[in-house]
């Protein structure tokens, strides 16, 4: 039966982030700049940084996922909190103040710089399909959670909310994206907190710390010696895959100094982690909950693992182990969760296309009206899209799983060295280890998307038909295929070179003009190139650090 009361909760908390996000668009200045938009005028202080950079990880995805996770595997596989903040602390050491220093406005500038603007168009390509499939995941997650919890269509709650995301999105840009951030932050820790003093108190639920020795509902999970490889993977993946995206890029670059995008990264990397407690319990308490004694267990006579709702434990405690009043608490942290993650992913991947696509490729000329005009119809292109295959597609998360593995292999061995060895490689280089990553990683198959594997790795474990499992592959292919990648680019970019500078091939045959034809306007002392960074807040920025470094 439809809940208006829950309806109502979620139409206010809408209402609000709506408005601060209005609030928070007229904030910029009016010069319309796509820099304004982009990066809020690179004007986002420490504070604000960190609420907006842990709203963006801790989103729908996060602690839904987090919570699955306990509640099937255990402790043990729960991952993403430290994989996550792990990689924004190295995103904070070696990225962040580096890249900030430099001015660049996206992820794909210093890729364009060394490699060219088409070669940064495929680059372009797993970044966008990330975040779009990303963004259509959340907002997916959202409806099912609203279904439960209010039982509103599942279609309305996802069009509703994918709207009001898109809409303050395409009035303010960052500087709404980030403001709204602090009020969702805000909402998911105390909605998440309330669920939890309240579930634990329910009769339903056993006792978390004698749980553990009790093999039947242990929520810490095992962990078996032929599972080793797998986990090593998963976690270099979110460790290092987690760094490429332009995300966490667009928040690093409009932060006021280079000092500050450093900070901001580790604050919020703290934030990650500790947000992942609520979660964590919130899964473990589902874990111990006898479900024959809950309304769930009466109406449907098991538990959620038998029903195949693993995904659905969050909401589903919030429901049948609070008072209905909390839950709608719950459901505004969950609402919150989500909507911080999609607008964030909305607009990083039309900031990407506009500037990088658009403008560097197609339309090097373009005026700073027509930029904006692209940007703004590729926030309504993306968000559309997001929408439509949350409502349409069933296997979002293997398009985003697969995708995500993709920024691991492709992108990061490829910022890594344009970052810091920028002069050990080339395009020839970074276009043979796109396609060597891109085999590798497909080589290895995939069960979510049906993608059976064409090459066997070490340990790898054939599908079994009469039990019904699908093939393994236990060795790290995913880590592997990212360091084929890096040599990849190296050597080939290093044979190139010697090619060319030898004489064993003529110059005329340096098809990508990135050896010995450089154009002209590639010599500048430091790879800048078509203005592609702000002068002033370059300057601005330099001398911040040099000031900071005398009061030291």
């Amino acid at each position: 039966m439809f809940n208006i009361w829950g309806a109502l909760s979620i139409l206010i908390f809408y209402i609000v982030i709506l408005a601060v996000g209005i609030w928070a668009g007229r904030k910029g200045s009016k010069d319309g700049s796509e820099e304004e938009f982009m990066l809020a005028g690179r004007n986002i202080g420490v504070v604000v940084g960190i609420f907006t950079m842990t709203a963006t990880w801790v989103g729908g995805g996060y602690i839904n996922g987090t919570a699955e996770v306990i509640y099937t595997t255990g402790l043990v596989w729960c991952q993403a909190p430290f994989g996550y903040s792990l990689s924004l602390v190295i995103g904070g050491i070696f990225f962040a103040k580096k890249l900030r220093k430099q001015g660049y406005v996206t992820m794909l500038d210093p890729l364009q710089d060394s490699f060219g603007e088409r070669m940064g168009g495929l680059l372009f390509l797993p970044a966008l399909c990330g975040e779009v499939f990303w963004a259509a995941g959340i907002l997916a997650a959202l409806g099912a959670t609203l279904s439960v919890i209010i039982e509103l269509d599942r279609n309305t709650s996802v069009i509703f909310s994918a709207c009001i995301a898109v809409f303050y999105t395409l009035f303010g840009g960052l500087y709404s994206v980030a403001y709204t951030d602090v009020i969702q932050l805000v909402c998911i820790i105390v909605g998440l907190c309330l669920c939890i003093l309240f579930a634990l108190t329910n009769d339903a639920v056993g006792s978390l710390t004698d749980a553990i020795k009790d093999p039947n509902i242990d929520w810490f999970g095992q962990l078996r010696q032929e599972e080793y490889g797998q986990w090593i993977d998963y976690a270099l993946l979110l460790i290092f895959g987690g760094i490429p995206w332009q995300i966490y890029f667009q928040r690093v670059l409009s932060s006021r100094t280079a000092s500050g995008a450093q900070i901001l990264s580790f604050v919020a990397a703290a934030g990650c982690f500790l947000m992942a407690i609520p979660p964590v319990i919130i899964g473990a308490i589902a874990k111990v909950t006898d479900w024959s004694k809950t309304e769930y267990g009466i109406i449907h006579g098991m538990d959620p693992a038998s029903r195949g709702e693993t995904n659905m434990v969050l909401p589903l405690v919030m429901h049948y182990l609070t008072p209905e009043i909390v839950s709608f608490f719950g459901l505004v942290a969950v609402s919150a969760a989500i909507i911080s993650s999609a607008d964030s992913c909305i607009l990083s991947a039309s900031s990407m296309f506009a500037r990088n696509v658009y403008r560097l490729i197609f339309r090097p000329n373009a005026s700073k009206t027509e930029i904006m005009w692209v940007m703004r119809a590729s926030i309504f292109v993306v968000g559309t899209s997001a929408t439509l295959m949350a409502l349409t597609s069933h296997s979002i998360y293997a398009l985003w799983s697969m995708s995500s593995d993709l920024v691991y292999v492709i992108l990061f061995p490829q910022l890594l060295m344009v970052v810091h060895f920028r002069d050990h490689c080339n395009t020839y280089g970074s276009l043979a280890a796109y396609v060597t990553a891109l085999f590798l990683r497909l080589g290895g198959g995939d069960q979510l998307l049906n993608l059976k594997a064409f090459i066997h790795y070490p340990f790898y474990e054939p599908a079994n038909d009469d039990f019904g499992m699908w093939e393994t592959q236990r060795f790290p292919f995913r880590t592997f295929g990212m360091l084929m990648s890096l040599f990849t680019l190296v050597a080939v970019s290093k044979l190139t070179n010697w090619l060319f500078h030898s004489g064993v091939l003529d110059k005329k045959y340096d098809y990508f003009r990135c050896v010995v034809t450089i154009p002209e306007d590639r010599h500048s002392a430091n790879g800048k190139k078509y203005e592609i960074r702000g002068k002033d807040h370059l300057e601005q920025s330099q001398n911040e650090e040099i000031t900071l470094t005398d009061l030291k």
